[in-house]
């Protein structure tokens, strides 16, 4: 499902933002914030590295918001996450250390999981799955992983990510097919962790529950 919602405001926030006021810029970090940072741990698998590629990708869109002329703010203001998660992906290569793609986060606890269940053997099965979908994210390519996140976890259809990965609807449409058959192979082999709904997924949908 999609996370956020058309904001009537946000022209005014972009045009006021071009001219240098901070204030209205701030209204746009805190309303993109989460989604953004959702969307650099969902590529860099751990919260330290999320958070900075969040604050730099925040950054250089205030920076360069001028540069910004119409069309899915969101989808521009993401490509710029997406491209603060590549460079960090790139230091990391440069300097190997602990993985980024260790699904876990800070002390051991599974990442992004919302809402628990007030049960326990459900809250348990919500970790676990978390836990299990971060894994699985993290064995595609950066490209399909770009893809899928953007799809099936922000709702953005496919010509706002064609914008947010600087490529074409046919790469786009590519990558999600691939990272679909991927992911549903990888969940396959666990299916006896999934939830009898996303047990259908793993066996043949079309969509994948991220």
């Amino acid at each position: 499902m999609p996370d956020l919602q058309t904001h009537d405001d946000e022209p005014n926030l972009i045009s006021r933002s071009c001219e240098g006021d901070l204030d209205a810029f701030n209204v746009l970090v805190e309303r993109y914030q989460r989604p953004l940072y959702n969307l650099c741990l969902r590529m860099l698998g751990a919260p330290e590295p999320a958070e900075d590629a969040t604050q730099d990708a925040f950054i250089h869109a205030f920076r360069s918001i001028k540069t910004f002329h119409g069309g899915s703010f969101r989808a521009w203001l993401f490509r710029i996450g997406a491209n603060a998660c590549y460079d960090e992906m790139r230091r990391r290569r440069a300097r190997p250390a602990l993985s980024l793609d260790e699904p876990r986060g800070g002390e051991g606890q599974p990442i992004d999981v919302r809402d628990p269940a007030p049960r326990l053997d459900e809250h348990v099965e919500r970790l676990e799955l978390a836990e299990l979908l971060q894994d699985a994210l993290s064995r595609l390519p950066s490209g399909q992983r770009l893809a899928i996140v953007l799809a099936d976890v922000h709702g953005f259809d496919y010509s706002e990510i064609a914008v947010a990965m600087e490529c074409s609807l046919g790469t786009v449409k590519s990558r999600i097919s691939r990272g679909r058959s991927q992911l549903r192979l990888i969940l396959r082999a666990h299916g006896e962790l999934l939830p009898s709904r996303l047990r259908q997924v793993s066996e043949g949908q079309n969509d994948v529950v991220v």
